[in-house]
């Protein structure tokens, strides 16, 4: 037998608070020094260290539920610590939950259903152990029983049974989800804080009134009165208290108004433990005279957002996605959960519109129906199946307030109805700053006046129609649907007129331009969601393809790519396909094809475009001479360089003569034509051009504007070419910091430069620097541009050289492998870029000892760079240099010796003497040499190109230091 007494630590599920709180303060009652974690734990307790404490200091009540053993719950580290311990455990089941087969054995009272003198006896029982009595037992059919010790109107009741003084409405059955809300509430409500007053708030449908009424139930034990009071129209609130003073004995049923609430005032000041519930209140200044005082817990329901002043906000909004689908799966037998799911995103988890979709499908109704209705007619999918309990339907909800607001707030109907048509993303009123000329006049006052726009938004809060934040307005896809299904046709023009408006006025800027960066994506989402045909205006047709422009430069092309095709065949449609506008379109459609690699519909779109400009502009139009500069573009990438340079340079000439050498577009031609010049080996050339250009857009556009850190990227590469590698790699550290200050670390040309920036540290000698930078510029670029973008693949086949200069070779060649098979998927097998980590493939098979394998590859790779490079072009000459060391690695040693001086010449004329590629080739051909027993002339090789290494590279240089040991070997062959 255990001693009455002792300490007790209550466990239990957050969803049983309400039981865990009356079975504390009957063993407190009952003399136990009792331990609670919402009584005993406050704010800044470690909580893993006090319930660590309770575990070791006394027995454990649990209190088995099934929410109790939910195993995602802390109450499963409590009970399992428990019993691992092998401590004493007393359980108690509060409801029908199959305890978990460890614990099944344990003998656990119940306390389902009981009486509260017989659930205190069981608690009590349980606590103490089983015992005989001390004295004769009742005669069984004597009357009495009578409240046990303690049991006074202090303290709680039995959860479950109602106060005397009550007149909440009938629990629902149905009730689901909310326990993290309802435990807040409870939480917050008890915590013995000043003002004990919580406001649910939320749109309609969100299940406020619902979540009061649960609330109610569950902790009505832990109340001696509570009352409910509809507050729609305040003026009816006055007699809804005056029955509760009535009931309560503090007035006389014929007692007048004003003294009836005097007297219920009075009364709960002096009163605990009771409950007001005023739902559906919508004016905090016409509720607070009926806000009472004294220690009693007061709950609002509300649409209106703003009860700062009277009350504690707690935000009601949808369910989480698990309450939803168990809430659909609980009303509809046999629902799929993946079909709940499905249901539950449409109806955006809001509780109203799953019930009467539930009650839908209930009936009769197919899921592929109520979907296909959704998009048909959603404002009468959401007037049926209103549930029992609610009074009105979604829709019919959203009907009352619009037309609440068409008698009182013009402007914000105006705003709302714009809204309908744009995204369910925050708009951004606040940055409406653009003056609009031809706005209506409702929209207009909105634009202008900052008094009315902030009065707009609160009547929207207020009917619970959107959510409104620091100058922002949302509405959601459910009340956008029910408002668009109710316009009138000409309701539609005007509102598709003030969306656009909205959308003008807030346009920030060019996308190109970093300043207006932080403004555009609040609005985005927006322009992207209008329907073109409702975009009617020059300056609304600018912004919704500028918005496309900034999804491209942050390689979203994807995202951009259909908009593009809706807006150009819209507008094709609407003014024709030479239409200045429509044209525009067909400038940014073109370029999301190329970012996407469709580089051939990119290539068709351009050209289409060149020959309408030329023909409705004429040949020197600026339009047409931007478009012939993209042209260009788009013909390098599919390779055809040679005509690229040719279509470049006319369109640099006729800019320079036409908008003079310093204008932004002659600059962006001349930066362009300097790569192709580069592709071409014009390396020279390509350097001084990039150098000019670079000069002038630092003057004109500043050192960091985006154009001018492309220049300079570029600029980079070229000096690297001509080996002035340390150059190069200052410049490429440069541009890289400015481009991750300016342009942010995740964009596609901060990525270029990075991985541009890791090909100088490489030459340097720094591989395990170069390899760092291009892993992180890796993982970059297929995070925001995808595995298979021109510039990943790049950065890939880099990333490769380094590992195998790392000694990981066989990472090395899969990373090599998967990108030649990516490039010549998405650019074809001639392509430069392609053949480019072909060349490297080569090298890893070779460094892996499969010889044969890559000689013939590097075969192919020379003989398609001859082709589509030319014999002297640097690539063609690197690919014959590897190839010489491929046949000399397979004994053909005068094969590669021939190889080698026909490279060595060639890259001698092409690169310049010094040319890290040049001195590699020289360093092969005197090993060559050697191996053909030609010593003398392989050390005079040899010695010029230590010199020149150490000079160019560095002493420490690693293939410095190859010379040096290899002239070492001559030496002492030549000694012999």
């Amino acid at each position: 037998m255990v001693e009455v007494g002792g300490r007790v630590f209550v466990s239990h599920a957050g969803a049983d608070r309400a039981w865990a709180e009356w079975v504390a303060w009957q063993l407190q009652d009952a003399g136990y020094e009792v331990e609670l974690d919402y009584w005993d734990w406050g704010a800044g307790d470690n909580f893993v260290l006090k319930m660590n404490a309770a575990l070791g200091s006394g027995r454990m009540l649990a209190l088995f539920s099934e929410a109790y053993f939910d195993p995602d719950r802390f109450t499963t580290e409590e009970w399992t610590a428990v019993v691992a311990a092998k401590e004493k455990l007393i359980p108690l089941r509060l409801d029908a939950a199959s305890a978990p087969p460890v614990l099944r054995p344990l003998i656990a009272p119940s306390l389902e259903g009981l009486e509260v003198d017989e659930a205190r006896r069981v608690l009590l029982e349980a606590v103490v152990g089983p015992r005989r009595p001390d004295g004769e037992p009742v005669f069984p059919g004597a009357g009495g029983g009578g409240r046990l010790r303690g049991m006074g109107g202090s303290g709680p009741r039995l959860p479950g049974s109602l106060p005397r003084v009550w007149n909440l409405p009938g629990r629902n059955a149905g009730f689901s989800g909310r326990e993290g809300l309802l435990v807040h509430l409870r939480q917050e409500l008890s915590s013995g804080s000043r003002v004990a007053v919580q406001a649910l708030r939320g749109r309609g449908g969100v299940g406020k009134t619902q979540l009061a009424i649960e609330y109610g139930h569950r902790f009505a034990g832990e109340y001696e009165l509570a009352w409910w009071i509809r507050s729609e129209e305040p003026a009816l609130i006055p007699d809804q208290l005056a029955a509760l003073a009535v009931k309560t004995g503090a007035a006389q049923a014929d007692a007048a108004p004003g003294e009836a609430l005097e007297a219920l005032a009075e009364e709960l000041r002096t009163r605990g433990r009771w409950l007001l519930v005023f739902d559906n209140a919508e004016d905090p200044a016409a509720l607070a005279p009926y806000l009472p005082g004294g220690s009693g817990h007061v709950l609002i329901t509300s649409r209106n957002p703003r009860w700062q002043d009277a009350a504690i906000g707690v935000e009601v909004d949808g369910f989480a996605r698990t309450e939803s689908i168990a809430l659909l799966r609980a009303r509809v037998p046999g629902l799929a959960e993946r079909d709940a799911d499905r249901l539950a995103l449409e109806l955006e988890d809001l509780p109203l519109a799953l019930v009467q979709g539930a009650a839908l499908l209930r009936d009769g109704l197919t899921l592929p129906q109520y979907l296909r209705l959704l998009v048909e007619n959603i404002g009468q999918v959401l007037d049926e199946g209103r549930p029992d309990g609610y009074p009105v339907s979604l829709a019919a909800q959203i009907r009352l307030s619009i037309g609440h607001l068409a008698t009182t707030q013009p402007a914000a109907l105006a705003l709302l109805h714009a809204c309908a048509l744009l995204a369910p993303e925050p708009f951004p009123l606040h940055a409406c700053t653009r003056a609009v000329a031809d706005a209506t006049p409702d929209v207009a006052g909105l634009l202008n006046n900052a008094l009315a726009a902030r009065s707009a938004l609160r009547a929207l809060a207020q009917q619970g129609l959107a959510r409104v934040q620091d100058g922002t307005v949302q509405l959601h896809r459910l009340t956008q649907a029910v408002v668009r299904d109710q316009f009138t046709p000409a309701e539609r023009t005007d509102a598709a007129r003030a969306a656009e408006t909205l959308l003008r006025a807030a346009y920030p800027g060019e996308a190109a331009d970093p300043v207006t960066w932080p403004a555009w994506p609040d609005l985005v989402p927006h322009l992207l969601t209008l329907d073109p045909a409702d975009v009617t205006t020059e300056d609304g047709r600018y912004a919704a393809c500028e918005a496309c422009w900034y999804l491209m430069d942050r390689g979203n092309a994807p995202i951009a790519l259909p908009r593009l095709q809706h807006l150009h065949h819209t507008w094709s449609r609407q003014l024709g396909a030479d239409h200045e506008h429509t044209l525009w379109t067909a400038h940014y459609l073109a370029r999301a094809y190329g970012d996407t690699q469709d580089n051939t519909q990119a290539r068709a779109l351009v050209e289409d475009t060149l020959d309408r400009r030329r023909r409705v502009l004429g040949e020197d139009h600026p339009d047409t001479l931007r478009t012939a500069s993209n042209l260009a573009i788009r013909l390098a990438v599919l390779g055809e360089v040679e005509a690229a340079r040719a279509l470049g340079q006319d369109t640099l000439e006729r800019q320079r003569l036409l908008l003079g050498e310093d204008h932004p577009d002659t600059l962006t031609s001349a930066s362009n034509l300097a790569n192709r010049l580069a592709d071409l080996g014009e390396t020279e050339a390509a350097r001084a051009l990039g150098e000019d250009t670079l000069e002038r857009q630092r003057r004109v556009l500043g050192e960091d504007h985006p154009d001018t850190l492309r220049t300079a990227s570029g600029l980079a590469s070229r000096l690297a070419d001509l080996g002035e590698v340390e150059a190069a790699r200052a410049l490429d550290g440069d541009t890289l910091e400015r481009q991750r200050r300016v342009l942010g670390e995740d964009h596609p040309n901060t990525l270029l430069t990075a991985s541009g920036l890791a090909i100088r540290l490489a030459v340097l000698g720094e591989v395990e620097a170069a390899r760092a930078l291009d892993e992180d510029a890796l993982e970059r670029q297929r995070r925001v541009l995808g595995e298979d973008h021109p510039d990943t693949l790049n950065t890939a086949s880099n990333l490769a050289i380094w590992l195998a200069a790392l000694g990981e070779v066989r990472a090395a060649r899969v990373l090599a492998e998967d990108a030649l098979e990516r490039r010549r998927r998405v650019l074809g097998e001639d392509h430069p870029n392609t053949l480019l980590t072909a060349s490297g493939l080569a090298i890893r098979l070779a460094d892996l000892g499969e010889v044969e394998a890559a000689r013939v590859l590097g075969e192919d790779t020379l003989e398609r760079r001859r082709r589509v490079l030319g014999e002297d072009h640097p690539d063609t000459l690197n690919s014959a240099y590897n190839l010489a060391v491929r046949l000399a690695d397979l004994g053909e040693v005068e094969a590669a010796r021939v190889l080698g001086e026909d490279t060595l010449e060639r890259q001698r004329r092409v690169l310049g003497e010094d040319h890290p590629d040049t001195l590699n080739s020289a360093y092969n051909l005197a090993i060559d040499l050697a191996d053909l027993g030609e010593v003398e002339a392989a050390r005079v090789l040899g010695e010029d190109t230590l010199e020149r290494q150490r000079r160019v590279l560095g002493e420490d240089h690693p293939d410095t230091l190859n010379s040096a040991h290899n002239l070492e070997v001559l030496r002492a062959d030549g000694s012999a």
